[in-house]
């Protein structure tokens, strides 16, 4: 298929004006099986909503109108894809990144280096370094890191600089997408005796750090426990100016991590809700007395895409029916390993790709994962799947299918970007070419095939 292709209308039901979202995947999995996207030969895919990723971005930026001076930047580990990261600096967004990788391809999406903000609790001095040279925003996730850029910041860098804490404002429902407990990993815990006044000499000491950055979590974490830890994190920002008697805190990172809602096709909470609690939390937090940065991804990208996977077999067991698709752990990782706490809608679509009718059945959605747990759904009531059908996997359009797993040598999926018309005409272009067989040999050490036998040889090296 060319880079782009136009296919025309489908019927798009009775309410043809606007399609629904369910109507939306429908006529985007018509058009992939119809042109060999999904198939026999490709046989699980990724789609991506550029509609609905415009419309997300037009939310937060409402949602923070009244910010005077804010930079929306997108986590980039939450779609690390080049033509995600291009759309989104077109509509004036930012990266978040977290590794050498994601700077590089955030910089490749075309990304000015001034409107990316560099977050790792591990980061090299080689990291470091090629940040400061560039003029990338770098926080620092402790104390000893400081220090580092204080033998490695060049003389007149325009790097803004910050400092990550901690403000300790306890968990939410998923533990491991709780990064503000008494005993997270990243930035300085700020409850820790003493904590607290060393940070404000280190700002005391660097008249160069200017900036407070802290994140509270993400996925099962309520509004009121994130507004909580912003708030914590001004107020140690108005202690710090005080202290020293100068604004020398500009800036606050106020991170990101919007919950999203997994069970149905609402938007919940939205980012109005979300601005609501902060200004409850802290009323002086948009007066312009700080410039604020925010880290959005699965919150902008969730809910604007979706896996199709084909349905290789179906067979029974233990009087369970059991569905084998070509989309599991490879894919879907935290679903699989924390069905609790990542769970997935699943929608039936007939080998042509058109919504499965019928009595509904119970079934278990099994993924092609050589291990027993890779199961992407329990129990689903849904039409009785066959060979040859496909399901989708809604709200995947985070994390999902861009944040592969190499599980028994699976291929990454091709990634796909869609527009659907309000008759149902559908434009796809290609985001990411499904990985080959010869990649997966390349990257599984094939130029060094003979290294261990030479060295097992004797005398050998």
């Amino acid at each position: 298929m060319s880079p782009e292709a136009f296919f025309p209308p489908v019927p798009a039901g009775p309410d043809s004006g606007v399609l629904t979202p369910a109507q939306r995947v429908s006529a985007v999995m018509r058009r992939a099986v119809a042109t060999g996207l999904v198939g026999e030969e490709q046989p699980v895919a990724g789609f991506l909503d550029t509609d609905g990723i415009r419309a997300s971005v037009e939310s937060l930026d409402a949602a923070f109108a009244h910010a005077p001076d804010v930079l929306h930047t997108f986590a980039v580990k939450a779609a690390s894809l080049v033509p995600v990261l291009r759309l989104l600096a077109g509509l004036g967004m930012g990266a978040e990144v977290a590794s050498p990788g994601e700077l590089r391809i955030a910089l490749d999406a075309g990304v000015a280096p001034s409107r990316i903000v560099l977050d790792s609790p591990a980061k090299t001095r080689q990291e470091i370094s090629e940040a400061l040279a560039l003029g990338v925003a770098v926080n620092a996730d402790n104390l000893d890191e400081l220090r580092r850029i204080d033998v490695l910041r060049p003389e007149g860098s325009t790097s803004v600089v910050g400092l990550r804490v901690n403000p300790q404002v306890g968990g939410g429902s998923i533990g491991a997408m709780s990064t503000a407990t008494a005993t997270s990993k990243f930035g300085v815990a700020l409850r820790d005796p003493g904590a607290r006044d060393r940070v404000v000499r280190a700002f005391a000491e660097r008249p160069w750090l200017t900036r407070l950055h802290a994140h509270v979590g993400s996925q099962g974490c309520p509004l009121e426990l994130i507004a909580e830890g912003v708030a914590e994190t001004y107020r140690l920002a108005e202690e710090i100016n005080r202290t020293l008697g100068a604004r020398q805190i500009t800036s606050l990172d106020i991170g990101g991590g919007l919950p999203v809602n997994f069970y149905d096709d609402e938007t919940r909470p939205t980012f109005a809700a979300y601005t609501r609690a902060l200004g409850a939390a802290v009323p002086g937090l948009f007066d312009g007395r700080y410039a604020l940065v925010t880290e959005f991804g699965r919150s902008l990208l969730a809910k604007n895409g979706f896996i199709g996977a084909r349905v290789e077999y179906t067979k029974e067991a233990g009087g369970r029916r059991i569905a084998v698709t070509h989309a599991g752990a490879q894919t879907a990782t935290r679903t699989v390993l924390m069905p609790d706490a990542w769970p997935l809608r699943v929608g039936a679509h007939d080998a042509d790709g058109n919504p499965r009718t019928g009595a509904p059945l119970r079934q278990d959605i099994a993924g092609p994962c050589c291990f027993a747990g890779d199961v992407v759904a329990h129990g689903q009531e849904l039409p009785e799947l066959r060979e040859g059908d496909f399901v989708v996997l809604h709200d995947t359009g985070a994390y999902y299918f861009s944040t592969h797993w190499a599980y028994n040598s699976l291929p990454r999926p091709a990634v796909h970007g869609f527009t659907a018309d309000g008759s149902g005409g559908v434009r796809l272009a290609t985001v990411r070419a499904a990985q080959t067989l010869d990649e997966i040999a390349a990257e599984s050490g094939l130029a060094h095939a003979g290294a261990l036998v030479s060295l097992a040889a004797p005398g050998g090296l």
